[in-house]
């Protein structure tokens, strides 16, 4: 978590209490609710219907939840993790219960079901606030951004990201289900599960370790031939580098490598004949041997041989 992160989402809650406050006092912002639904704007453009109908479906949770998880489980699949399904799963389990909670705990009526002119219509029998639609579409299809391995393809997945929230929220508001006020915290809410998310960053491994671990097992039980594969996706858990946790294959010893020169020279590392009791006391002395060059002694076969030790006497 970077302090960029974190300053993110410290100021994103403050956006979303900055939000809850405006509403619970029917300030501007409940001024403005209420003009915008007065305005009526599915009356205004009644072209755009049958379209925003079906657009504001890429907010609801069923039907995107199902396309994301198709792709990440095909990611999942190719790179043989199971990161990318955790952190969706992840991500919604955060939004069900933060939104759901909101949407209980403040039980705001719809514009639909609005009793009375100017009013916030908060603590009665609604569940609209926050917008779940709107919510869902930042964490939804904000997990692809998150979840992308280049930045190129981040910064574009941002912004298809942005452009499904941004549609959906504005759609619900043209169709009447939600206040603006509404919109507004679906969109701080959702981003504010996304910038938490890396904090569970290393609960999704410990379950994503758990998982594997248990899968190959039940694999070598059925199929005793079954080989656990290495899994580059998997950091340090159980089922990461090595197989166990923490443990690492020991490496193979390094067997003795001969070269071929030692190889074919008696008396040097690597011939068997070296340290055999048989040839002890019989290595002539170094001033004695013939030097070896690849094309034959330098010294002539009859040579009388010297010992560099022994006097010189006077030149004649």
């Amino acid at each position: 978590m970077s302090g960029v992160r974190k300053a993110l989402f410290f100021t994103t809650l403050g956006i979303c209490a900055a939000i809850v406050m405006a509403v619970l006092t029917s300030s501007r912002l409940v001024r403005l609710d209420w003009q915008v639904m007065l305005f009526r704007p599915y009356k205004q453009w009644p072209e755009l219907h049958a379209f925003l109908d079906y657009f504001v479906v890429l907010g609801q949770r069923g039907p995107t939840a199902v396309l994301v998880a198709a792709w990440l489980g095909w990611r999942s699949w190719r790179q043989r993790t199971l990161r990318p399904l955790l952190a969706l799963g992840t991500s919604l389990l955060m939004l069900n219960v933060i939104v759901g909670a909101a949407k209980l705990g403040m039980g705001r009526e719809g514009p639909h079901y609005a009793n009375r002119i100017g009013a916030n219509e908060m603590f009665l029998t609604g569940d609209i606030f926050p917008s779940g639609h709107t919510a869902n579409a930042v964490v939804t299809w904000g997990i692809l951004a998150y979840l992308a391995t280049t930045p190129r393809a981040r910064r574009r997945l941002s912004v298809v990201a942005a452009v499904f929230a941004l549609g959906v929220g504005a759609t619900t508001v043209y169709i009447g289900t939600h206040w603006v006020s509404d919109v507004l915290l679906g969109w701080a809410c959702g981003l504010l599960i996304l910038l938490a998310l890396p904090w569970f960053e290393p609960l999704i491994a410990r379950v994503e370790a758990y998982l594997l671990r248990h899968w190959y097992r039940l694999r070598e039980s059925s199929a005793p031939g079954f080989v656990r594969p290495r899994l580059p996706g998997v950091g340090a858990g159980p089922i990461g580098r090595g197989g166990a946790a923490g443990v690492r294959p020991p490496a193979p010893s390094p067997e003795p490598v001969l070269s071929s020169r030692s190889a074919d020279r008696p008396g040097r590392a690597g011939d068997p004949r070296t340290h055999h009791p048989s040839h002890a006391g019989r290595h002539a002395a170094r001033s004695e041997r013939s030097p070896v060059t690849p094309s034959g002694s330098r010294r002539p076969p009859g040579e009388r041989t010297v010992s560099r030790t022994a006097p010189l006497g006077p030149r004649k």
